[in-house]
């Protein structure tokens, strides 16, 4: 089994479920609040650990309880946490969640001390992103730090998987040395300028991150499932349908159970049926890394 490094965000979740999400100015009234270990980087390192992979997480959080809390939590998940920073200036990231009755959600991220994380936590880190095969990544930590590791790994020859969220503008560069490029269809109009209402229009999009230099694409739809794309092959993978209580960190949990699929030797196609399976159980549940499952729930 290959390694896998996964190198992001640590927040805290203050989740509050609604019948709706309020319009601006407007103030509801709520229901069931939860405050649980999130952010994308963490919750990708989470998926990737409970559903089998071998994983080292690279993230900085603040002195204060919200970091101790986390840490202690991936104590418990058996990854390598040995690059766990801590900024004692800044206090750890933390996101606000409204979840109404569909499962749909409005996020707001304050990224406190994931925005401190620098190429020399990188270089602290060396050994651990040396010594890993598939380097996963999102863009909740500084750009700076992600365009260094991704130097880094595709030097050495690891496999570097971007999952684009929030969703930015990229580099040609960076886009260059990804092995995997796996944005929503929100993040692949941010990239490629191309709205996606129609599988040719995935097909198109996915034309344009492969001639922008990415290795493979793999495009997720939500409930509609995710498109594949390489230079060999394309497929539509269909989502599995169930009653989405809170879609908080489906994609973080096919994100990680893709990496974990391709770790074990899976194709790209295989790795998605496997990825999709996961968010599927994902979305049935509350919460972020609460929702995530575990292999043996995986048929």
């Amino acid at each position: 089994m290959e390694k896998i490094a996964i190198i992001g965000s640590s927040n805290t979740d203050l989740v509050i479920k609604t019948e709706r999400i309020p319009e601006p100015g407007e103030t509801i009234l709520g229901g069931e609040f939860m405050m649980t270990p999130g952010g994308k980087g963490a919750n990708q390192a989470v998926a990737a650990a409970r559903l089998g992979g071998k994983v080292a997480f690279i993230t900085m959080i603040g002195d204060d309880i919200f970091g101790k809390e986390a840490l202690d939590h991936y104590k418990e998940e058996s990854m390598d946490i040995s690059c766990v920073f801590t900024d004692p200036e800044t206090p750890s990231g933390a996101a606000i969640i409204c979840v109404d009755a569909h499962g749909e959600n409005c996020i707001v991220v304050s990224p406190g001390a994931n925005n401190k994380m620098t190429r020399k936590d990188i270089d602290m880190a060396i050994d651990v992103i040396e010594s890993s095969d598939i380097i996963l990544m999102q863009l909740e930590t500084p750009m700076d730090v992600i365009e260094y590791v991704a130097d880094i790994a595709w030097e050495k020859g690891k496999k570097v998987v971007l999952n684009p969220a929030p969703a930015v503008e990229l580099s040609a560069d960076l886009i260059k040395k990804l092995y995997l490029i796996t944005p929503n269809s929100t993040e692949c109009k941010q990239i490629t300028g191309i709205a996606i209402n129609s599988p040719a229009d995935a097909s198109t999009a996915a034309d344009a991150l492969l001639e922008m230099g990415a290795g493979n694409v793999v495009i997720t739809l939500g409930s509609n499932g995710a498109y594949v794309k390489n230079h060999q092959m394309e497929e539509f993978i269909p989502a599995i349908l169930v009653e989405a209580v809170d879609t908080t960190a489906a994609g973080d949990t096919f994100n990680g159970a893709l990496c974990v699929g391709l770790s074990e030797g899976m194709s790209l196609s295989e790795a998605v049926h496997f990825a999709t399976k996961a968010a599927a159980i994902s979305v049935t549940r509350m919460g972020a890394q609460a929702s995530i499952p575990y292999r043996r729930e995986i048929s």
